[in-house]
């Protein structure tokens, strides 16, 4: 049986790193992965798994933000699926999660940015109902 739940504890948020890695290999190492998601949790951050047992099978990190543009909204930082188990329509089961808690903290919108290149991806979002509607730009300053 699957169900997401919020990760909060250390235990909780470590036992994700393996999966976590897969979406964001910068990641150093386990302790590496809690101080980024506890630093980020102090803007709003939350971590969503959905399990299967205890095994973690999809990820979701998500923050709640405002902003003149889209009101209120659900912005999507990280979204990842293990890899062996795609195709069975866990990150749909995810994102419909995430929209749920959204909708119950009165969010207008879902929003993403995705690679350019990530083609795999854009065709996940768009199924799920995702349009493209702009471009992200971005500059390094160091």
């Amino acid at each position: 049986m699957l169900h997401a739940e919020i990760m909060t504890t250390d235990a909780q948020i470590v036992h994700c790193y393996s999966l976590m890695r897969l979406l964001r290999p910068s990641l150093l190492d386990p302790a590496d992965f809690l101080n980024k998601v506890r630093q980020q949790q102090a803007q709003g951050y939350q971590l969503m798994a959905l399990l299967a047992a205890d095994t973690v099978v999809a990820l979701a990190g998500y923050r709640y933000q405002q902003n003149l543009v889209h009101g209120r909204f659900v912005y999507v930082d990280d979204l990842v699926t293990d890899s062996g188990r795609r195709g069975q329509q866990l990150g749909s089961q995810l994102l419909s999660a995430v929209m749920q808690a959204a909708r119950l903290e009165a969010c207008d919108h879902l929003i993403l940015d995705s690679g350019l290149t990530n083609v795999l991806a854009h065709r996940f979002y768009y199924r799920q109902g995702l349009l493209a509607q702009a471009l992200h730009f971005s500059l390094a300053l160091r």
